[in-house]
């Protein structure tokens, strides 16, 4: 029987999540900036909710492009709150237009958000030892680094615990248990 974190033992889109992407080390920006929307949509639910709905993201915000989706106005912003197929929250959607604009100036300023980003981590994976789930932080001095500076920048729906669980989305931070599997074939 395969291990894996508990977290993602019950549903077969978490597991699929688990098994392909999580943790995995992100170096394209498009799938960045899918990852910065996806996360602040999170913001007071579960992933398994946010999981759902990505295919229909993928959808109406152009495939994550931030060049289009920074462009959006007021009837774009209509029809995203008219969508069932995404989290209509006025917030979340105007926050992924905005974090747009900031992500194209970020690129624009270090040549790539990639660059920019993994520096809260000295460029490399910070592979972690955790045995249990309740060990696992919901925030690190990195992630609070990375926040303070994501909002200086424009950004928003980055708080520390949405940053961090960016971190280890995008393979910044390797939080698999010892146990799981993926552990191992991530941190080697």
């Amino acid at each position: 029987m395969v291990k894996r974190c508990n977290w993602s033992a019950s549903d077969p889109l978490m597991i699929e999540y688990h098994d392909d992407e999580w943790g995995v080390p992100v170096h394209d920006d498009r799938k960045h900036f899918e990852f910065l929307v996806l996360d602040g949509a999170q913001a007071g639910l579960s992933w398994s909710t946010v999981l759902k709905k990505r295919a229909r993201y993928r959808e109406v915000f152009e495939g994550f492009r931030p060049e289009i989706v920074a462009s959006y106005g007021a009837e774009k912003i209509a029809e995203l709150l008219a969508d069932p197929g995404i989290i209509r929250n006025k917030l979340k959607i105007n926050s992924a237009i905005r974090n747009a604009r900031a992500f194209l100036d970020v690129q624009e300023e270090f040549g790539g958000f990639d660059v920019y980003i993994w520096q809260f981590v000295g460029g490399k994976t910070r592979v972690n030892r955790w045995e249990r789930m309740d060990q696992i932080p919901a925030s690190t001095p990195q992630s609070d680094a990375m926040s303070e500076d994501l909002k200086k920048r424009g950004f928003n729906f980055v708080g520390s615990t949405i940053s961090y669980a960016y971190m280890q989305a995008a393979g910044m931070v390797n939080d698999h248990l010892v146990s799981c599997f993926r552990y191992s074939e991530l941190a080697g």
